[in-house]
């Protein structure tokens, strides 16, 4: 039997759309959010159990990962957490750098390490998606901090990819510019999202179905997929639209 998935930001854009789509496929989920006032809602939404809590809180990822393996064991896991810190060199400042590493990299390696046992004992193997960005291999200007974190990101992926075959397949997404609340304040002027939008060669922004189906897809049908980081771009990371 295939355990319950469990999606950290399960309240966040990406995260609860991934959510539904799961869901309707028949899969179990526990959701983990800091958004305490939407979370109960959502969850009895989904027929969802739920962790509320921070990722910067000590003991998120051993209630977590407690919650959601009653069963003995859980049958994929999402991180779909991230920041948006987007400033020069000259005006980042050290907290930046350790703030993005640590929401973006090193709590998706707390919330893997945590359901590890969890992940290895289901009958059948299980799936890890975590989330890169396109500016990670485009190099963007002022985004120094969080290309940064998502690179260790990516790294990760591909070692523990290695490491955690063939019980584990992990992968990550690697969007674009998405329209979800995380980048709400990119996005609040149609202006510049219609700009930025035409850099595409498909000239639109994201939206979150476009990056949770890819996310729903790499947890429930891709047996062969393992070690991979998928673009959800619009052609961003390879085409260069005619001007």
């Amino acid at each position: 039997m295939i355990g319950p998935i469990l999606i950290y930001g399960g309240t966040g854009g990406i995260g609860a759309a991934t959510a539904r789509l799961l869901r309707k496929r028949g899969y179990d989920l526990h959701l983990v959010a800091r958004n305490e006032a939407r979370l109960p809602g959502f969850a009895e939404e989904l027929s969802a159990t739920f962790t509320a809590g921070d990722v910067t809180s000590p003991d998120i990822f051993s209630r977590a990962t407690e919650d959601a393996s009653r069963q003995g064991h859980i049958g994929g896991l999402v991180y779909a957490i991230g920041t948006i810190t987007l400033k020069p060199l000259a005006r980042l400042s050290e907290s930046d750098f350790i703030d993005d590493f640590r929401i973006n990299a090193l709590s998706a390696a707390n919330a893997v390490q945590a359901a590890l046992a969890a992940l290895r004992t289901g009958d059948e193997p299980s799936s890890v998606v975590l989330f890169s960005t396109v500016a990670v291999s485009q190099g963007f200007a002022s985004h120094a901090s969080i290309a940064m974190a998502k690179g260790a990101v990516e790294g990760f992926t591909l070692a523990l990819a290695a490491e955690l075959a063939p019980k584990v397949r992990v992968n990550a997404i690697a969007p674009s510019l998405t329209r979800t609340p995380l980048a709400q304040s990119l996005v609040s002027s149609e202006a510049v999202a219609t700009g930025i939008a035409q850099l595409h060669a498909i000239p639109r922004l994201g939206v979150a179905a476009d990056v949770a189906s890819l996310a729903a897809f790499l947890i429930a049908d891709a047996p062969w997929i393992t070690g991979q980081i998928i673009g959800v771009d619009g052609g961003r990371s390879t085409l260069r639209p005619r001007g």
